[in-house]
């Protein structure tokens, strides 16, 4: 429900704006439109006399594949980062390429530019700070961009000539390139200078660093392979590996030696020394065996053929005895064989692990110096690869110095435009038309903020706390508003004033006002006029009326209705100078009187007080059905709050949108206070803009078949 409510509001207080708004340009439209078309007219004129300038564009095709500055993208192919067009773009914006620019066209007689000079006061004696402003005068013409994500660099150059603009335009792209080239070549031969001194160094230092790597592995006999490539192997590793296969090897012959020598020595401990492997292979042994084995077999036939006592027998025998020594000396040296071969190979074993140990303590010394001369080889290695890379450098700098191709080309070239840039003047124009539209509405809306008068019903209860009756149109000039009751009836202005009577007299419950007052805060607010009216109204329908002028120091009413001048009025009527029927003259309507002014009267006397016009209306009372006084306004006169007391109804009218609020405000509470009964407002000269005054909607469409204009 709140939100409903909240949004009920905001639509409301909406509606009222737009309403405002709507109802302000309907007020003061003619404002409006005189201060558009001022405006607009002046905003279209200044147009008409703004310079022209004609811009000429030059199209700068930049060439990444030739660009220095280029890289690699991921697929090969040359790219130029954003920042490297954005420093081509500053290069064409540079003031070198300005003072090249102003001098090529002798820019210091230009009558374009000739001002610049007379503006800033430099002199024929200050050639540099002169050429230094031209230059930078060129610059602020002159704008350079890029074409969304291309390599083209559009060049732009504004001047009032647009022959001069194109000239211009192609002279800063051709002076680029130029500079490209230029720069590229210089740029290309100092690099090939500095190329050449380098180079020369990094030989110098390449050399030295291979002859300290061959100087210190001769010094820690560091060899190379068959290949030339160092493996990092010195003399003492290439001793190490046959010695150590020589150790193995006598290790193992050792192991065997003793082996064999152990074998043979444990059999000789169990009395088989005749099944020593060296025993068994020794072919003397196996000799002498042979011989035994012969004496024997010869030793068994001579024993039982001579017997153990013959000479051959005991010969026999003895031969064999000198067998069995024979053999027991071989084998013994068999074993010292075995011992001493063991003995042998043990002390090669022994002999090799010292050479052995001997190279290894070598070895770890080596090892330190191959290291070192590994990381001296590295170097060398890096000072060579240096020297390689600079070598191309230098041959690629060499080629690019002896090649001209700049690294952009102009693939458009600046032409004269046909028509002028600046302004456009098909934008100024609407432009133009809007500002003296707001214009407009900045004039009528400081005019309703400055104004401060009441003009809807809700400022008439707000302010002076009383009802609008009605709202009386502003009719055209030259007509007498009063007279349109008799002319036309039925427009809009007779009808407001029938709707004044209906709210008068149409209240139930209530006695009739018989006489009433209609008075206003200042002059000029049309009370004359619309009391006459009212009058009138009242005649019309039918009731016997009398309008009493009793705004003595202006008399106006004689020149409002028609009618001889009367001869004798109110003023003579209240000295008694005259009888009341003799200032009573017959109305321009029938049922109406008139008891008017004759001319206008000043005087300090109190004339309205003595008793004498309380005395003059009760008189009348009888007389008449409603008696309409004409009171003087109530501000800065007295005799207005007088007669309104004497009134049994007063109506304060209002200029609309004129009367400030605080005087009618005030008007209403002296009423008051002096025992006066206002009854309402009624709001004179209404424009026709109002149209949503008292929410009557007098003005719109759907009452235009009830009223015939005025």
């Amino acid at each position: 429900m709140e939100v409903r409510q909240e949004a009920g509001q905001s639509e409301a207080q909406l509606a009222d704006i737009v309403e405002m708004v709507r109802d302000t340009v309907m007020r003061r439209w003619p404002v409006l439109l005189i201060v558009f078309l001022a405006v607009s007219a002046l905003g279209i004129a200044a147009v008409q006399f703004l310079p022209v300038s004609y811009s000429s564009v030059a199209k700068v095709r930049i060439d990444p594949t030739l660009n220095p500055l280029a890289t690699k993208s991921a697929d090969g192919k040359a790219e130029l980062t954003s920042e490297a067009i954005e420093t081509e773009v500053a290069t064409i914006q540079s003031l070198s390429l300005a003072r090249g620019i102003v001098q090529q066209f002798h820019l210091e007689n230009d009558p374009d530019y000739a001002k610049v000079l007379k503006d800033s006061g430099t002199g024929p004696s200050n050639p540099q700070n002169r050429e230094t402003l031209l230059a930078n005068a060129v610059l602020k013409k002159l704008s350079v961009q890029r074409e969304k994500l291309t390599y083209i660099l559009d060049v732009a150059f504004t001047s009032p000539d647009p022959i001069k603009s194109a000239r211009i335009a192609n002279a800063f792209a051709k002076a680029y390139i130029a500079a490209k080239i230029g720069n590229k070549a210089g740029a290309a031969d100092r690099q090939s200078q500095w190329f050449e001194r380098r180079l020369k160094e990094l030989a110098d230092d390449a050399r030295a660093a291979d002859a300290q790597v061959a100087d210190y592995r001769a010094k820690a006999g560091i060899v190379e392979s068959d290949g030339g490539n160092s493996n990092g192997s010195t003399i003492t590793d290439q001793q190490i590996a046959p010695l150590a296969g020589s150790l193995a090897t006598a290790q193992a012959d050792a192991a065997a030696a003793q082996s064999d020598l152990n074998a043979a020595r444990g059999q000789t401990a169990r009395g088989a020394r005749d099944s020593v492997s060296g025993v068994l292979s020794s072919s003397v042994v196996q000799d002498l065996r042979r011989q035994r084995a012969e004496l024997v077999r010869n030793l068994a036939e001579i024993g039982v053929r001579y017997g153990d006592r013959h000479p051959e027998t005991i010969r026999v025998r003895d031969q064999l005895a000198g067998i069995d020594t024979l053999i027991q000396n071989e084998e013994r040296r068999v074993m010292s064989s075995l011992a001493a071969n063991a003995a042998s190979t043990q002390a090669r074993v022994a002999s090799l692990k010292h050479a052995m140990t001997d190279l290894e303590s070598r070895r770890a010394n080596d090892t330190r110096s191959a290291v070192i001369a590994d990381g001296l080889e590295r170097e060398a290695t890096a000072k060579r690869a240096l020297y390689d890379r600079m070598s191309l450098m230098a041959l690629d700098s060499m080629q690019e110095a002896r090649v001209s191709i700049a690294p952009a080309e102009v693939v458009e070239v600046a032409q004269p435009p046909a028509k002028p840039t600046s302004p456009n003047k098909l934008l100024f124009y609407p432009v133009a038309l809007v500002l003296g539209l707001i214009a407009g509405g900045v004039v009528i809306a400081v005019q309703e903020l400055m104004a401060g008068g009441l003009r809807s019903a809700e400022d008439a209860e707000r302010t002076l706390g009383l009802t609008m009756l009605a709202a009386i149109p502003k009719v055209a000039k030259g007509v007498n508003p009063a007279d349109l009751l008799i002319t036309e009836p039925t427009s809009f202005f007779s009808e407001s004033l029938r709707i004044v009577r209906a709210a008068v007299l149409g209240q139930r419950g209530q006695v009739t006002p018989k006489v009433i007052a209609l008075t206003s805060a200042l002059p000029g607010e049309g009370k004359s006029t619309t009391a006459l009216a009212f009058a009138r109204t009242l005649a019309i329908a039918n009731a016997k009326t009398l309008l009493i002028e009793c705004d003595i120091r202006r008399a106006v009413m004689q020149r409002m209705v028609k009618g001889a001048p009367p001869r004798t009025g109110l003023v003579e009527v209240l000295h008694g100078d005259a009888r009341v029927d003799e200032a009573i003259v017959p109305g321009d309507v029938p049922g109406l009187d008139h008891m008017l002014v004759v001319s206008r009267y000043f005087s300090s006397e109190d004339i309205f007080g003595g008793g004498a016009m309380d005395r003059l209306l009760n008189e009348l009372r009888g007389r008449y059905d409603h008696i309409v006084l004409d009171l003087p306004p109530l501000m800065g006169l007295a005799d207005g709050r007088f007669l309104a007391a004497l009134a049994d109804a007063t109506i304060l009218v209002v200029k609309w949108d004129d009367t400030p609020a605080a005087a009618a405000s005030s008007a209403i509470n002296w009423l008051r206070t002096d025992g006066a009964n206002p009854i309402g407002m009624v709001y004179a000269m209404v424009g026709a803009g109002a149209e949503g005054v008292g929410g009557l909607y007098y003005y719109s469409r759907k009452y235009a078949g009830y009223y015939r204009s005025a």
